[in-house]
């Protein structure tokens, strides 16, 4: 087993994940796993296709009903992750949404 220090800082966000939600722990977890191993996929039935999900598609849609997130803590979590280089990262979406029936402004997205 890798005891590196990077290896055990995942580790811990792994755990800190599961422990974050609060029900359908396990299919929230192999939900996430397949998020991040899977390229674009049409539906999230999709996902349940990934080898990191080894669940079937009922199980994820389960989890996304039923399953419970705490939020809070999970915030805290990512919050105290540490940067190696010490700069700030940030991942934000700025894709368009086309609003092809806006008819002054057509090359405004909403």
């Amino acid at each position: 087993m890798d005891h590196t220090p990077a290896f055990r800082a995942l580790r811990q966000f792994r755990t800190d994940l599961y422990d974050a939600f609060d029900r359908r722990a396990d299919a929230l977890c192999d939900l996430v796993d397949a998020l991040l191993a899977t390229g674009t996929v049409p539906s999230p039935a999709h996902l349940s296709l990934a080898p990191a999900h080894r669940r079937g598609w009922g199980s994820l849609y389960a989890a996304l009903r039923k399953g419970r997130i705490d939020r809070e803590a999970l915030l805290s979590r990512i919050a105290q992750l540490p940067l190696t280089s010490g700069e700030p990262i940030y991942a934000v979406d700025s894709s368009v949404w086309a609003r092809c029936d806006a008819e002054t402004s057509s090359e405004r997205g909403f």
